[in-house]
């Protein structure tokens, strides 16, 4: 049996003022929103569709591409059309950073590759010192020169995000945050080996469709935004140690909050 005869889409509406196409999407989309259609499920194929609607190819084409530029689906070459799988990690902020978590010598990203029951990995690994931005030098307290960690980060061998730390070098330089790997429980664990020990942190979070270079990084299918995160670590003594720029892949996250009512 097709997966067309079990009642999965309707009929095109012949009195609608909207586009054949955008009527196709439609009910796709529905179907996928109902579950009719699961995640990394294969969609049914530009010929089934043509025969269903009686419509063109060119027509479920023009269907497929709304579905890819709300990034539901995507396409693999030669296979078909399939629906994306949702964010599969939550991304907890009011834990993720808790002391706790350090001595157990985990990082932030480890927990919650844990959480999500997901396999962590990092490469693209560059550790070097550098002139500080305008921005990140004002974040820092008007410093001139940075240490800068940039890293990319996989769960199960997909690439989620990409993160630039920047500290301040009369804290980094010559210390194991310097190494390319900073041991157990991350940088944060060496700051406060180092005596700045972690009161709070800041961070400002905006969505925004991802640039050329982005895209290539984190292999982001059409239509899929990034969210993009600034995130400043504070001492005890009210001094900014860190601070952290992440571009996530949004298909890839739920962000989680918990707020105190008073």
């Amino acid at each position: 049996m097709s997966p067309l005869s079990s009642g999965l889409l309707g009929d095109l509406d012949p009195t609608s003022d909207r586009a054949v196409f955008r009527q196709i999407a439609d009910q796709l989309r529905e179907a996928i929103d109902r579950g009719r259609f699961r995640e990394g499920e294969k969609l049914p194929s530009e010929a089934a569709l043509v025969d269903h609607y009686g419509v063109s190819r060119m027509t479920v084409r023009n269907s497929f591409s709304i579905l890819q530029g709300e990034g539901l689906v995507h396409a693999e070459h030669g296979k078909g059309v399939f629906v994306r799988p949702r964010p599969p990690v939550r991304r907890l902020a009011s834990d993720r950073f808790a002391r706790r978590h350090r001595e157990q010598g985990k990082s932030a990203f480890i927990v919650e590759a844990d959480a999500a029951g997901s396999r962590p990995q990092v490469d693209s690994l560059e550790v070097k010192e550098e002139k500080a931005s305008q921005d990140i030098s004002t974040r820092l307290g008007s410093v001139r020169r940075v240490l800068a960690r940039r890293r990319r980060y996989l769960l199960d061998g997909r690439p989620v995000e990409f993160a630039t730390s920047y500290l301040p070098l009369d804290i980094a330089r010559g210390t194991q945050i310097a190494e390319p790997n900073p041991g157990p429980g991350g940088i944060y664990a060496r700051l406060e080996e180092l005596g700045h020990r972690l009161d709070h942190f800041e961070e400002e979070i905006r969505a925004r469709m991802p640039s050329p270079d982005e895209v290539r990084t984190l292999r982001l299918a059409a239509g899929v935004p990034v969210i993009h995160l600034i995130r400043t670590a504070f001492d005890t003594e009210k001094r900014p140690v860190e601070v952290c720029d992440t571009v996530m892949a949004a298909d890839a996250y739920v962000l989680a909050y918990q707020l105190p009512a008073t």
